[in-house]
C-alpha cells in the first residue's frame, strides 16, 4: 500500500502546506485549502509527535514531527499512521470543513482496503468513498483548470480501480510491498563487503535460501519460534496469558468488587460485595493477532513509561466498544476455569462526528471507574490506540481512535442516518473476498 503512504501524501501534504508548485498564471491567495502554514503547521507537527506514546509498540515505528521531520527520511510506515491513522482527528477544525469531509472519504477508502479480508459490502463502500473523494478532489482542488493540471497526478486515477482488481487479485495488503521491503532490508545489513557489495548481496541471498531449503528437509534444524515464555498459561485459541503477575491474591476496592459481582451474578453466583473472591492479577495478553495487550495495573508501575498498549476493541454481545484494561485475572466457576479481564469502558463514539467524518473519527469519552466491565479475554479482538484531543469550542477532554493499519476496521451499527447518497455505514453483512 505504497500508493497510501508515499504517493498520496507526497501531493496532500504540500497542498495544504502551500508549498506545492503554483504555475505564474495560479495565485496561491485562491488556495483556500492551503492552512499548514507558520504556527498552525507548527502546532499540527507537535500534534503528531504528541500521540507516540499513545501508539501501541505492536504498532511499530510512530510518525515523527512533520514540521522538523518529513524531509527527514520520513518513512512510508510514518505517513501511512500519520495521515490514515491520526489525520481525520488533527486535521478536524484545521482543514476547511469541505476539504477535511474529502479527506475522510479518502481516508475511509484506504482504511478498507488495507485489511486481509474485505467483506463484499465494505468493498463496495470502499469503492464509493474513493471514486467519490476523486471526483471531488477535482472540483475542490483542479477546479478543471488548465494551469492546475499539474494537481491531477495518477494516483488519483487509480484510486478508483483498487476495488474492482481486488475481486479479481485479492486485498491490495496480501501484495503489497511490505514483504520484499523488509526481506531486502534484512539482506542489505548481512553486506560485508563494500568492494563488491552487489556480488556479496547475491551470495547472502543464495546463502537465505540454501539454509532454508535445508530448514524444510529436516525440521529439527529449524528451533521452534513459538515456545511459551516461562510462567505463562496458553488458553486455547491463539490468547496466551503472560507475565507478570501478583504472587499471592488480594481483595479488591469497591467499584471493581461491584463489578465483579455483576458478572459472577450473570453465573447464577449470588454474592455481594462483601463476599468479593481475593485474586491474583496478571499483567499482560497475547491475542492471536500477535499483538500483545497490557493492563493498566502494570503500566502504571513502570518506571520508564513504554508505548501505551492498555486499550483494546472488544466484542461485547456482537457489538463492538473500546476500552482499558485494568488487569486480568482467573477463577473457578462452576468446575471451569475462566480468564478474565477488568476493564473500564469508553463512552460511545460522537455519531455526529462519525457520521460526517464517514465513520473515520471515533471520538469517544474515558469513564474510568463509572464504567468498569469484567468481560472473558476471549472478546478483545485487537491492542488500540485512543488518542487524547479536544474538539473545537469544547474543553471536555476526548480520545479518538487509531487503528493498526491491515487490522479489521471498527464497524459500528445502527447509528448513521439513512443516506440516499450512500454515504452511510455498511451493515457489514456479504461475502468475504
Amino acid at each position: 500500500m505504497h500508493l497510501a503512504a508515499i504517493n498520496i501524501a507526497d501531493e496532500l501534504i504540500p497542498i495544504w502546506h502551500g508549498s506545492f508548485r503554483c504555475e505564474p498564471t495560479d495565485d496561491k491567495d485562491t488556495w483556500y485549502w492551503a492552512v499548514l502554514k507558520g504556527r498552525v503547521w507548527q502546532d499540527h507537527g507537535k500534534a503528531v509527535a504528541d500521540a507516540t506514546p499513545y501508539l501501541p509498540g505492536s504498532f511499530d515505528r510512530p510518525p515523527r514531527n512533520p514540521a522538523q521531520k518529513i524531509n527527514s527520511g520520513y518513512k512510508a510506515w510514518e505517513f501511512l499512521l500519520y495521515l490514515f491513522g491520526l489525520g481525520p482527528a488533527i486535521l478536524y477544525g484545521v482543514l476547511p470543513d469541505v476539504y477535511w469531509k474529502n479527506f475522510c472519504k479518502l481516508v475511509r477508502g484506504i482504511r478498507i482496503m488495507q485489511q486481509h479480508k474485505i467483506l463484499a459490502a465494505d468493498l463496495c463502500e470502499a469503492h464509493e468513498m474513493l471514486t467519490q473523494f476523486e471526483k471531488e478532489f477535482e472540483l475542490l482542488y483542479y477546479q478543471r483548470c488548465v494551469n492546475r493540471l499539474h494537481f491531477m497526478r495518477p494516483w488519483a486515477h487509480s484510486l478508483g480501480h483498487l476495488a474492482p482488481e481486488t475481486v479479481a487479485k485479492g486485498p491490495p495488503i496480501c501484495s503489497s510491498q511490505w514483504t520484499m521491503e523488509r526481506t531486502i532490508g534484512n539482506l542489505g545489513r548481512e553486506i560485508r563487503s563494500h568492494s563488491q557489495p552487489y556480488a556479496n548481496l547475491s551470495e547472502r541471498g543464495v546463502r537465505r535460501c540454501q539454509v532454508n531449503a535445508l530448514k524444510v528437509m529436516v525440521p529439527g534444524l529449524d528451533p521452534p519460534t513459538d515456545t511459551l515464555p516461562r510462567c505463562s498459561i496458553d488458553l486455547g485459541h491463539g490468547y496466551v496469558l503472560l507475565n507478570k503477575r501478583e504472587r499471592t491474591p488480594h481483595r479488591l476496592p469497591p467499584l471493581e468488587a461491584t463489578a465483579l459481582v455483576s458478572y459472577l451474578r450473570t453465573h447464577d453466583i449470588n454474592i455481594n460485595s462483601d463476599q468479593c473472591p481475593r485474586i491474583i492479577r496478571w499483567a499482560r495478553l497475547q491475542i492471536p493477532n500477535g499483538q500483545v495487550a497490557r493492563s493498566s495495573w502494570k503500566e502504571n508501575t513502570m518506571t520508564r513509561m513504554p508505548r501505551m498498549a492498555r486499550n483494546v476493541k472488544l466484542c461485547i454481545n456482537d457489538r463492538i466498544q473500546f476500552g482499558e484494561v485494568q488487569f486480568y485475572f482467573q477463577m473457578n466457576l462452576n468446575g471451569a476455569v475462566k480468564t478474565l479481564a477488568l476493564v473500564s469502558l469508553y463512552s460511545t463514539p460522537d455519531y455526529e462526528l462519525l457520521r460526517e467524518s464517514y465513520n473515520t473519527l471515533y471520538s469517544c469519552k474515558h469513564q474510568g471507574n463509572e464504567a468498569l466491565m469484567v468481560v472473558e479475554v476471549f472478546a478483545i479482538q485487537a491492542v488500540i490506540a485512543m488518542v487524547p484531543h479536544k474538539l473545537p469550542n469544547n474543553p471536555e477532554l476526548h480520545f479518538f481512535l487509531v487503528e493498526k493499519p491491515g487490522l479489521d476496521v471498527a464497524q459500528f451499527a445502527g447509528h448513521v442516518d439513512e443516506d440516499e447518497e450512500g454515504d452511510g455505514d455498511g451493515d457489514g453483512d456479504g461475502d468475504e473476498v
